[in-house]
């Protein structure tokens, strides 16, 4: 079920589409307008047509130039620009504007900054939470090097999702993401989001095709669940440039459902799995989980 890539030509099932419509120039709009970012450009996103086509967008905050530099990433890396006090603000106007039920929200790694921007991060949610007493905010972390205090500063500001990807298999984790990542580290953000709020839903991300066998897929997400992650998502890798990593497999959208099939046996409150899928596609579906689990702890 597998198509080895020996070529750069894709199979028929991932043509993608070419952003447009109302909503989406919309989106770009108001984009443009508080000077922000989304993940949905920089890293380039095959399914920025469709998130941007009914309004919604992953904003990444804390600059367009990333500390780290993972071989599979499309996000530059380099010296980060200083943080601009404002954005939290204009983060949450920007919200507002597009009146949003529900919104990711991530960064770039600043390992450069003394709390690697833990804190401006946790005020962007704050702001948002203000602004926007009824969106659901859902942020996608980085490791901040696996610091407790770092990731209790998040925890803290109470969104109503916190994401960190593993990514890729343990055995592929070294070869593909920064050094100064790691799959156990990862885990133990998962872990330690749990353990301080379990009202937290908690959520992961796998991208395949990058020489993963089955049974590492299955014993990754078992390790997810085994931390108590609640939503896991399921993705094909895309190579942004000739100098990023290659593809070694094609997964076909029908290996992507028996997987969704064999993930949901391990009991994941929600599972993503297709060749388009990232972290942040259709975020929104948990939107009614989400607001029961809000109800019951209320």
């Amino acid at each position: 079920m597998f198509i080895e890539s020996m070529s750069l030509i894709r199979p028929s099932w991932l043509k993608m589409k070419i952003p447009s419509g109302e909503n989406y120039l919309k989106v770009r709009k108001t984009l443009q307008k508080y000077n922000l970012h989304t993940v949905c450009e920089e890293a380039s996103c095959p399914n920025i047509s469709e998130c941007w086509g009914v309004g919604t967008a992953t904003i990444m905050i804390m600059g367009d130039v990333c500390s780290r530099g993972c071989k599979f990433c499309n996000v530059e890396t380099g010296k980060p620009f200083e943080l601009d006090s404002k954005e939290p603000q204009h983060v949450a106007e920007a919200i507002k504007d597009w009146n949003l039920r529900y919104v990711v929200i991530t960064s770039v790694c600043r390992d450069d900054l003394p709390d690697e921007g833990s804190k401006h991060f946790a005020r962007t949610i704050q702001c948002i939470k203000s602004e926007c007493p009824n969106t659901v905010v859902e942020s996608l972390i980085p490791d901040f090097s696996g610091n407790e205090k770092f990731i209790e500063t998040i925890v803290k500001a109470k969104p109503n999702v916190i994401g960190h990807n593993v990514e890729t298999v343990k055995r592929l984790s070294l070869s593909i993401r920064d050094l100064r990542a790691n799959y156990n580290q990862s885990l133990k953000v998962l872990k330690y989001v749990k353990e301080l709020d379990s009202s937290i839903f908690t959520k992961s991300s796998l991208m395949l095709g990058l020489g993963e066998s089955e049974e590492e897929i299955l014993q990754t997400a078992q390790e997810l669940r085994d931390v108590d992650v609640d939503i896991i998502t399921l993705g094909q890798y895309l190579q942004p440039s000739l100098s990023h990593l290659s593809v070694k497999e094609f997964v076909t959208p029908e290996k992507f459902y028996q997987l969704k099939l064999d993930l949901k046996k391990l009991e994941f409150l929600h599972v993503e799995s297709g060749p388009f899928v990232r972290s942040s596609f259709r975020a929104s579906d948990v939107i009614d989980l989400i607001m029961k689990n809000t109800d019951k702890s209320s």
